[in-house]
């Protein structure tokens, strides 16, 4: 009896290990496409969105031009992120991939944030680009590189990370996702703009600064000027 319920615990155990590994990403398709499409009427649910009738699919399903448009980054952060997931492209649903394209003007910054469902893969067109992540406590260790054009860097799923044009001149990068729909949080918005505000407490203990100190740094973040680097320090 004894070495059955081993034996029965070590199969629990493995069987869990199997549905972890399983569930890491984004769910394998069941078919060749799941074409996604807000229709409730005569369609199928996979993986968070209705498909439709195989036989529908048209070219367009699986294409989009976005990303040849240079994006718009008159903004504070002097940046902007054009998204290719499964919103634009219905044909993305269930396959576990996406892209995007990010422009930036000299000294232009994608702020720290973090991709809860998906690894990126950034691939610098133009430019070059200081780019890094933080891996989690309690090392908090950044790890950092400048790239140029044709150079590739890994931001691994879950962790922070950024991208700055340290160059004197336009900069564009593509970012190839591992989900359909990857998500993104970025930082000083979730915790110095969310809605409504986190008690000025709460953050005033976590940062361990004044409360006169955490209004400014709440209007560095939610609208800052140009980013304060001192590039003459970056290894390039």
């Amino acid at each position: 009896m004894k070495k059955m319920g081993a034996n029965t615990l070590a199969y629990v155990v493995l069987l869990a290990m199997a549905f972890s590994v399983a569930s890491a990403s984004d769910p394998s398709p069941l078919q060749d496409f799941c074409v996604a499409i807000n229709d409730t009427n005569d369609t199928m649910f996979v993986n968070g969105k209705f498909c439709k009738d195989p036989k529908l699919a048209t070219p367009n399903d699986f294409f989009f031009s976005g990303l040849r448009v240079l994006g718009n980054t008159s903004n504070k952060l002097s940046s902007t992120v054009t998204p290719a997931n499964v919103a634009q492209i219905p044909g993305l649903n269930t396959l576990g991939v996406s892209l995007a394209r990010v422009d930036y003007t000299p000294y232009g910054l994608n702020p720290p944030h973090t991709h809860p469902r998906a690894t990126e893969i950034l691939t610098v067109l133009e430019g070059t680009l200081y780019v890094g992540f933080v891996t989690f406590n309690p090392k908090n260790r950044l790890i950092s590189k400048v790239l140029y054009k044709g150079e590739v860097f890994i931001f691994p799923q879950g962790l922070i990370h950024f991208q700055f044009n340290v160059g004197t001149t336009n900069a564009v990068a593509i970012a190839s996702l591992s989900s359909q729909n990857p998500g993104v949080i970025t930082i000083a918005n979730a915790v110095f703009g969310s809605k409504p505000a986190i008690s000025a407490d709460v953050l005033t203990k976590a940062f361990q600064v004044d409360k006169n100190v955490l209004v400014t740094k709440c209007e560095e973040q939610i609208n800052p000027g140009r980013p304060l680097v001192n590039i003459h320090n970056l290894q390039f």
